[in-house]
């Protein structure tokens, strides 16, 4: 695993140590390339490389990247053969400096999208429109309602019927991103917050990856005007009721 504090290290020197796993697969021109970024266990990010490890899937993982080192998720990657790589947000004095740094360790893995997989930081407009349509996240309600943290005990307060989470598009705005495809379920009235967390994680699990997928082989686009299209997909939402 690769530590940067790229405010004080000659960011090519540094970037001379983090190996490219995908030099020696096999009908490289035909997959895509994804760099993904934690900030904890990565439960998504397990779920995503796991799609990888089909001989069929055009996803190849090219690394996973945390501004935590102590990230569970790393771990977990690394002994699969995952690249991984830390740049530590304390180390940085604003947020501008530590987007700077994380762009700089990111583009190195030459990603054809970025995936957002319990990544703990509000991303700076310029880390946002360097990226711009190849940021993606997954953001637990069923955008826009729900925007922001604690929305599963918002989804209770509001007595809400369906509740579940949305993969978008990154833009400016937070959790205001085209939406590509949402999951979702029924709430019920006795659950709690923590309960209907773990259940909407669940489906966090089963759309996160078919989205990734439905990317590698080019099936999703965004205009100009933030319509997403979706190509050859007949369902691009989850729905379950209880």
């Amino acid at each position: 695993m690769a530590v940067y504090n790229l405010a004080t290290i000659d960011v090519a020197k540094v970037i001379m140590f983090v190996t490219d796993s995908s030099l020696n697969q096999t009908n490289k021109p035909e997959k895509k390339r994804f760099v993904i970024l934690i900030s904890g266990l990565g439960s998504n990010m397990q779920h995503i490389a796991q799609l990888a490890n089909d001989s069929s899937s055009r996803v190849s993982i090219q690394a996973v990247v945390s501004n935590k080192a102590s990230a569970a998720g790393l771990d977990w990657a690394a002994r699969r053969g995952i690249e991984t790589a830390v740049v530590d947000h304390r180390l940085f004095s604003d947020r501008e400096k530590f987007d700077q740094a994380l762009a700089r360790v990111v583009v190195k893995f030459e990603p054809d999208y970025v995936l957002l997989a319990g990544f703990m930081r509000i991303l700076t407009p310029g880390f946002v429109n360097q990226f711009k349509g190849r940021l993606i996240n997954i953001h637990p309600s069923l955008l826009p309602a729900f925007p922001g943290l604690h929305t599963h005990a918002r989804a209770i307060e509001a007595g809400v019927q369906r509740h579940g989470c949305s993969v978008h598009f990154v833009t400016d705005e937070l959790d205001y991103g085209p939406v590509i495809a949402q999951a979702a379920l029924e709430v019920s009235t006795t659950e709690t917050p923590e309960q209907l967390a773990q259940r909407v994680l669940v489906l966090e699990h089963q759309l996160y990856p078919k989205v990734v997928q439905w990317l590698s082989r080019d099936q999703v686009t965004l205009d100009d005007n933030g319509k997403v299209t979706l190509h050859g997909v007949s369902y691009r939402h989850i729905g379950t009721s209880e």
